[in-house]
């Protein structure tokens, strides 16, 4: 190996949680910050729980909740489609059947 070109290792690095939980491990960084960890998430807690990121939970939620709304609204226009269907007239083969 190449003397000086490699960076300071640091034995005792200390990890902190955004959920306050601390740590050691070793890194080329003497102080290291995370938003998840092993204590928190939600893998090993089984908990369930959204990591919002800007704003794209609720992002989803409201395009969950436009489609159920179109949903709603189209199911009304695809009946109306189903009565216009049942006043065609009706075809040569359905005439010559009923003779």
């Amino acid at each position: 190996m190449k003397a000086n070109i490699h960076p300071t290792y640091y034995q005792e690095a200390t990890v902190i949680c955004a959920c306050g939980n601390k740590f050691t491990t070793g890194s080329t960084k003497e102080h290291i910050s995370v938003e998840v960890c092993y204590k928190c998430h939600p893998l090993y807690t089984g908990e369930h729980r959204f990591l919002d990121v800007k704003g794209r939970v609720e992002t989803f939620k409201k395009k969950m909740q436009t489609a159920a709304a179109y949903k709603a609204t189209s199911a009304g226009k695809k009946n109306k489609k189903g009565q216009k269907d049942e006043k065609k007239a009706k075809s040569l083969k359905e005439l010559l059947s009923e003779s």
